[in-house]
């Protein structure tokens, strides 16, 4: 019977590194991505501030600088999501959740994952797989005159959204698995 516990204890703990290295690699990755795009709140902010200078002060404008506030937000959006889902930061219904124990939010997450955020991810890959590869055929560009070129590049970002959402599903799914096994965890979210 110790032996078998002993097995037990040793399948856990391998799952438990193997796991703690997804996630931590998964979590890493979907930070820095996160991290780096936030700049572009900053850039958009200034850029939409010399818009208006230049409007109304000097009478000009191009439609290329409009547009790149328009493809930054899309960016900050789409590749900052999975940074959102790391932080739990997304929109949750919590009546409940909160009062919940750490074992019962775990299953509660992981069903949540298995049934729902991975299936849209799924979804949203495989919709929109041909619609970027579309765009990228005919070397889609804005279809305003003076518009930024390469439409196809940030048509791109809704897969990549796509993908780090799966990512940070599927860490979000073994960081539950590990809680609900009571596997040791760092902290987590941070």
């Amino acid at each position: 019977m110790r032996r078998n516990n002993n097995q037990k204890s040793g399948s856990i703990s391998m799952f438990s590194k193997l796991g703690l290295a997804i996630v931590r690699a998964v979590d890493g990755l979907n930070e820095w991505i996160g991290r780096t795009v936030s700049w572009l709140t900053l850039i958009m902010v200034l850029v939409t501030f010399l818009i208006v200078v230049l409007r109304y002060a000097f009478d000009l404008g191009w439609i290329a600088l409009q547009e790149s506030v328009t493809w930054m937000y899309a960016l900050v959006f789409l590749l900052g999501s999975g940074y959102t889902l790391k932080h739990d930061a997304h929109v949750r219904v919590d009546i409940l959740y909160q009062r919940c124990s750490r074992t019962t939010r775990a299953w509660i997450d992981l069903f949540g994952t298995l049934l729902l955020l991975l299936p849209v991810c799924g979804l949203i890959l495989w919709s929109s797989w041909d619609y970027v590869a579309n765009a990228w055929t005919m070397g889609e560009g804005s279809r305003e005159a003076g518009g930024l070129p390469g439409l196809y590049v940030l048509k791109s970002a809704i897969l990549l959204m796509g993908l780090l959402l799966l990512l940070q599903g599927i860490a979000m799914g073994l960081r539950s698995v590990m809680t609900i096994i009571g596997a040791p965890l760092d902290s987590g979210k941070g």
